[in-house]
């Protein structure tokens, strides 16, 4: 079945696992590192891991998947997914981003 111009497809979105969260890029800090607004409330410290460095490319206001550190966890956190416009979408029809959007 051929698709209309303007007709958007969302492929399989990916959710936070066990203890990732949403969260969204604030200000962009340099050397791989942006504070990023938490779901849960907490403003952390970002940092792209080195086999992402270069494939992922973050700007301020993306909705990323974020993975607290076991050591300071309330403080810094590593990227691991960022969602393309079409999935953001989805997400806040479905009110999956609702803390992100309260703040």
């Amino acid at each position: 079945m051929p698709q209309e111009e303007g007709e958007v497809v969302i492929s399989r979105v990916r959710f936070p696992k066990k203890e990732e969260l949403f969260g969204m890029i604030e200000t962009r800090l340099g050397f791989g590192r942006m504070n990023i607004i938490c779901a849960d409330g907490k403003t952390r410290i970002g940092v792209v891991p080195g086999k992402y460095k270069r494939r992922l490319w973050l700007r301020e206001g993306d909705i990323v998947i974020i993975l607290p550190w076991e050591y300071e966890g309330d403080k810094k956190c590593n990227v691991l997914f960022k969602y393309r416009k079409s999935h953001v979408e989805f997400l806040r029809n479905n009110n999956y981003l609702k803390a992100l959007e309260s703040e």
